[in-house]
């Protein structure tokens, strides 16, 4: 079968773990070229080394979504050696304080994660659209979260309003890029078992875990990989008519 992502250059952004991790390897193993981004070099170098050894094309390159002139490198620096950039998974995101009501939640939360999870999205896109724009066709696909579609009483006010804005953001570019020939599409996982969720799934209170195993119908959180597969797909040209969309990866969470 013909590999969908064959000699594609594809930016998988929060990279060095979980999610983004899942991704990066299943385009390399689809046939793309994968730039890998990340904050820990030692990681991000590590996993690279990983996906060459099977074969594929991977390179790190350190990156700090929060600070706009890294996210400026990282697309600079992309372009420069590739020549192209053709798909790009923004997948970078920090959960913030869990289980602390808005009352409790300090300014330095809300400007941590609005900072990362929406303002890094955006400074992603800003760079990959306007080298998109140049070339006049481009993939986007932005990782947002069951939480842009429902609210949480377990207290992650912070993190719930950025994973809305996302799905703004995402459904703004859509429209703003489509007649150049640019895709923009966001994925919204259910709960999955990553490096970064693993603590607050641990330190969750009794009625949290009873919720994940009793409200989602296929009763089992996500595998990283089962996430991956749909930035995979919307990467690629069987969704060749999909933008503006956002792919709810969830377990029938949001179905009940």
């Amino acid at each position: 079968m013909a590999l969908r992502s064959e000699g594609k250059v594809v930016i998988v952004t929060g990279a060095n773990s979980g999610i983004g991790r899942a991704a990066a390897e299943l385009f390399a193993a689809d046939g793309a070229i994968v730039v890998l981004a990340g904050r820990r070099a030692e990681r991000g170098e590590s996993v690279a080394e990983a996906i060459r050894s099977t074969g594929a094309n991977a390179r790190f390159i350190q990156t700090d979504v929060a600070v706009a002139a890294s996210v400026a490198e990282l697309v600079r620096e992309t372009v420069s050696h590739y020549g192209r950039l053709d798909c790009a998974f923004n997948n970078a995101g920090v959960p913030g304080e869990t289980f602390t009501d808005l009352d409790g939640q300090t300014e330095e939360t809300w400007d941590e994660v609005l900072n990362v999870n929406l303002r890094g999205v955006w400074r992603c896109m800003k760079h990959e659209l306007h080298y998109m724009r140049s070339v006049g066709h481009g993939v986007i696909v932005n990782t947002a979260s069951i939480y842009a579609h429902a609210g949480s009483e377990f207290g992650i006010a912070p993190y719930v309003a950025s994973k809305h804005g996302v799905v703004g953001l995402t459904r703004a570019a859509a429209v703003e890029f489509g007649r150049l020939g640019i895709r923009v599409n966001a994925i919204s996982p259910g709960i999955t078992l990553t490096e970064m969720t693993a603590p607050g799934l641990a330190a969750a209170p009794d009625q949290f875990k009873a919720n994940v195993r009793q409200g989602v119908p296929l009763a089992r959180m996500a595998d990283p990989l089962e996430i991956a597969r749909a930035a995979v797909w919307l990467c690629s040209d069987d969704a060749s008519y999909v933008t503006g969309a956002t792919l709810v990866v969830d377990g029938g969470w949001l179905a009940r």
